[in-house]
């Protein structure tokens, strides 16, 4: 190995020295590789096992595996949904001396697929509408966060199920920059971006013919637009109404939550004779029902399996009588009588194809449609026993989504 091998990480991993750093990365050998779905990139990316978890190898130039590794620690400091960067390496030199692209290395995100993957499992015109969702959340929460991505697209963004939805996570941010607060025209750039990626990632899963050719591609891609600019005004839009409406107030922080997100501030003012009242949202913070689910259970769970699991735990409060009761000590007890034991009655071989929470999710979407087509009210047990052989053991395994189709995608090398 080249003595002049540099690795730049918070935390050094040793095992890290193991890797042939001294060959290509588009020629490692296939012993040392995880056969992950690596969709399309502008960049050689391998998937490694290593230290038991997997490991994104991008190679790179060096002045942007930096950039990129700083910009996705400032994002995980600001709690933003992105991959966790792990080190960069540079240095690299061949045994014939030639010199080698650096490389950034981020920890592979569990449970998460690439679009084309999704695509390719299930092909329905809908999950095309359900990713732009994602999208667009992901994309006004960073730019609350004063984060320009400079490059949105799907291909950019890995994507985990989130109880019948989608969440959606940076996964390259080459191209991004932190500031203050962003400008209209940054974000406007960013979002005409959005469009003009999308739009083009369908057409070319329509030449592929892994989307219906139905499908308007044009107007998928307009609805990032539309969803996003409807998002960000709810969440930054300053609001009048009458001084006798002040219910509107929690009227406005309850939408708010309904959406995800909790207000850190609210501005008010009055006019001059105080017969108008102005409110507008300072800081507003994403993850409302992923909070309170933390905090009542120690589970860290997508934002709509959160909401999921407290509707359920309302519905268990309300079965026992326990209304009255600390919510706490009731979160505590339906973790030990109705998550745990649902969760655990899948089979141990079963159990990674999905995230805990979206395997709960869906016994409860299961066990009300079969009640609903026997029409009584089918126990909990045997929900998870039918679920388990009519749905859960025809499923990939999503930990580590194994596709041929998909890891034989190939990267677009620069």
């Amino acid at each position: 190995m080249a003595q002049q091998l540099q690795i730049t990480a918070a935390r050094v991993d040793p095992a890290l020295l193991d890797l042939p750093w001294e060959i290509p990365l588009e020629e490692w050998p296939e012993d040392v590789l995880a056969a992950l779905p690596r969709g399309i990139s502008r960049h050689v990316v391998r998937f490694v096992r290593l230290s038991g978890r997997i490991l994104a190898v991008k190679e790179i130039g060096e002045s942007v595996a930096y950039h990129e590794y700083e910009q996705l620690r400032a994002l995980g400091r600001m709690d933003a949904p992105a991959v966790q960067p792990l080190a960069v390496i540079t240095g690299r030199t061949a045994p014939d001396g030639e010199e080698l692209n650096s490389v950034l290395v981020t920890e592979h995100l569990q449970y998460s697929l690439p679009y084309r993957a999704l695509f390719s499992q299930y092909m329905r015109p809908e999950t095309a509408s359900r990713l732009i969702d994602a999208l667009s959340v992901l994309l006004v929460r960073l730019h609350l966060l004063g984060f320009y991505w400079g490059d949105v697209s799907l291909s950019n963004t890995l994507f985990r199920r989130d109880a019948g939805a989608f969440a959606a996570y940076l996964v390259d941010a080459e191209t991004g920059e932190i500031h203050p607060a962003l400008t209209p025209g940054q974000r406007g750039y960013d979002l005409d971006l959005a469009r003009t990626n999308i739009i083009g990632e369908l057409m070319d899963l329509q030449a592929g013919e892994v989307l219906d050719e139905d499908v308007d591609v044009i107007e998928v891609g307009n609805q990032i637009v539309e969803r996003y600019e409807s998002l960000w005004a709810e969440l930054t839009r300053e609001e009048s109404f009458g001084s006798a409406e002040r219910w509107r107030v929690t009227e406005r922080i309850n939408r708010l939550n309904d959406l995800g997100f909790d207000v850190g501030e609210l501005t008010m003012t009055t006019d001059v004779d105080g017969t108008t009242v102005s409110i507008q949202p300072k800081v507003v913070d994403a993850g409302h029902y992923h909070r309170q689910i933390m905090r009542l259970t120690g589970l860290d769970v997508q934002e709509n399996q959160a909401r999921r699991m407290l509707n359920d735990l309302e519905s268990y409060r309300a079965e026992t009588d326990r209304q009255n009761d600390d919510l706490t000590i009731v979160a505590h007890d339906w973790l030990d009588e109705v998550f745990t034991p649902t969760v655990t009655a899948v089979p141990r071989e079963m159990r990674r194809k999905l995230e805990p929470a979206e395997i709960f999710h869906e016994v409860l979407e299961h066990r009300w449609f079969v009640s609903q087509q026997q029409a009584r009210d089918v126990p909990m047990a045997e929900a998870v026993r039918s679920y388990v052989e009519q749905v859960l053991r025809h499923r990939p395994d999503e930990r580590a989504f194994l596709d041929r189709d998909s890891v034989e995608i190939p990267a677009v090398d620069l």
